[in-house]
């Protein structure tokens, strides 16, 4: 009886021993599958925020050539009307013209020009015009903004600027439609008119 007793004893044990033995097998494997989870959950978070981080460079990088093509296509548009400015040198003055096919004075000249070259619908006289646009600084002059002169007290003639210290202007019945230093005369307005 001993013996069965024994056998009995040494039984329960073996089956104690595989019970715990498939219960850390199941524990380990539930560990294993939960540290699988949080290491897949980890890898899916990091892509995600990959993923976000490359839409936001994307993002920034669509904006700044966005920027980019907004500035080339203002200096563009400013270009055009210079160049454009620049086919009538050697043209004539005519007073009240405003055709510098035909002749124009200044302010007819620089109406021309920017009607036809930058889309701009101005005023007709110098005084005009003078009132008209965003008033900039010399400093801050660009190609294609226009400087107003005075003699006397009021505006009496207008040059557009074209670069480098330069402007074009229907100057007067002996020169015609010339280039002059921005400064010939002291101008008493800046002002842009394209955007």
């Amino acid at each position: 009886m001993n013996r069965f007793k024994r056998y009995i004893a040494m039984a329960a044990l073996a089956s104690f021993i595989s019970a715990g033995s498939a219960m850390t097998s199941m524990a380990s494997t539930k560990v294993t599958k939960n540290t699988a989870a949080w290491v897949e959950e980890a890898k899916k978070q990091e892509e995600e925020a990959k993923a976000a981080e490359e839409a936001k460079a994307a993002e920034e990088a669509a904006a700044a050539a966005a920027a980019e093509a907004a500035a080339a296509q203002k200096a563009s548009v400013r270009q055009q009307v210079v160049d454009y400015a620049l086919s009538f040198v050697g043209g004539r003055y005519v007073w009240g013209g405003t055709d510098p096919h035909s002749g124009a004075d200044c302010s007819g000249f620089t109406r021309y020009i920017l009607s036809h070259a930058g889309g701009v619908s101005i005023s007709r006289s110098s005084a005009e015009q003078a009132g008209e646009g965003r008033t900039v600084t010399a400093d801050s002059m660009q190609p294609g903004d226009l400087l107003f002169y005075s003699k006397g007290g009021g505006v009496n003639h207008v040059a557009m600027y074209i670069g480098n210290g330069q402007v074009v202007h229907a100057s007067s019945s002996k020169t015609g439609i010339i280039v002059s230093a921005w400064n010939y005369r002291t101008p008493v307005r800046i002002a842009s008119y394209l955007n």
